[in-house]
């Protein structure tokens, strides 16, 4: 089965969605899922001290504007496996651009709340979470561009209505595509 076109099952009156978690939190080997293999592959490794702080995937039947699905963080209790399919609440996105080689790309990042989270589950957007927790998410997002050679700038953090236009999008994207 290809994971990167299941159904997101985007529920836009509560903000839910399905995703697919690729590196867990808590790792520095970046993997990424492989459509055409179908598998998770090693995409990379971040440098010593740096890991990722929460759970990193994308939104499956969705289309970006760099070409991929659309990434997502997610805030959870443990980590989860590479490959987990899970339901998540999106709770906000930081829009950004990524410049690699002179040449310049939109990659923003959802933000969500796993829906079986109790220790994250009275945020219901971006701004319920304490700042240092958004500032430390983004300035992660820096860094690990920073390491493989990309330049990461934030250009605003948005709340839940706004990641859920971003879905909505990228998804038409995907359809017009043909994924």
């Amino acid at each position: 089965m290809n994971l990167a076109s299941l159904s997101h099952e985007l529920d836009k009156k509560n903000g839910t969605c399905r995703i697919v978690i690729e590196t867990p939190k808590g790792r520095r080997n970046k993997f990424d899922y492989d459509p055409q293999l179908q598998a998770f592959t090693l995409g990379g490794l971040l440098p010593e001290g740096l890991s990722f702080p929460f759970d990193f995937g994308f939104v499956p039947s969705t289309k970006a504007e760099d070409g991929d699905p659309l990434d997502i963080m997610v805030l959870m209790d443990e980590p989860a496996h590479v490959g987990c399919v899970m339901d998540v609440r999106l709770i906000g996105v930081i829009e950004a651009q990524q410049t690699q080689d002179g040449r310049t790309t939109r990659n923003d990042r959802l933000i969500a709340v796993a829906v079986h989270s109790y220790n994250h589950q009275h945020l219901h957007s971006i701004s319920d979470a304490q700042t240092p927790l958004v500032d430390q998410v983004a300035e992660f997002f820096v860094s690990y561009n920073k390491s493989r050679g990309k330049k990461f700038k934030v250009l605003g953090v948005h709340g839940p209505s706004r990641a859920i236009k971003h879905v909505l999008t990228a998804s038409r994207t995907a359809k017009k595509g043909g994924e």
